[in-house]
């Protein structure tokens, strides 16, 4: 695959993760209105959409472990920036090589945790109480967003991207 179809394919990616995140905020922000509405003006009616109270959950999951690999590409994670801007330049690099093989390994280690946990919890046959649905996909966002987290860093050990480089660059839109 050459640079400039890896480039656009990211682009597309970083896409795709905006606006799913996006899409849950507005669905979460809607039926959580719409919980508190009913919940006012009918509360008998509330006790039938119990569900409303755990689909915003479920959401809220995938909302975290979708946006790790975002917030890192975004200079959104803690970092020893003080630090690094204070050392020469090879060193500074050696630590963000370090950083980001260890964050690499970290993810690829999560990412197999959370495929195992959502294998079992998806061959237990657990379903939500009041949404009905398979326990799955509360369990999905791990090892999805880990993956999405650990393409970052690889992204990062060869030389795709360079988040500690756009220390300034990056504006939010």
């Amino acid at each position: 695959m050459g640079a400039a179809m890896l480039a656009r394919a990211l682009t597309i990616l970083r896409g795709v993760e905006r606006t799913f995140i996006a899409i849950v905020m507005v669905a979460m922000s809607l039926l959580y209105f719409i919980n508190v509405v009913v919940r006012y003006f009918s509360p008998t009616l509330a006790t039938e959409l119990a569900w409303i109270d755990e689909a915003p959950l479920f959401g809220l999951a995938w909302l975290v472990f979708v946006g790790f690999g975002l917030a890192l590409e975004r200079r959104r994670h803690i970092a020893m920036t003080a630090l690094l801007d204070n050392m020469q330049p090879a060193a500074a690099r050696l630590i963000q090589i370090a950083i980001n093989l260890v964050g690499l390994v970290f993810c690829l280690i999560f990412t197999k945790f959370g495929f195992d946990l959502a294998r079992f919890i998806y061959n237990s046959g657990q379903i939500s109480p009041t949404l009905g649905s398979t326990m799955l996909w509360l369990y999905a966002p791990l090892p999805i967003g880990f993956a999405l987290l650990a393409l970052r860093y690889l992204l990062e050990l060869i030389g795709l991207q360079n988040r500690f480089l756009l220390r300034d660059v990056i504006q939010d839109h």
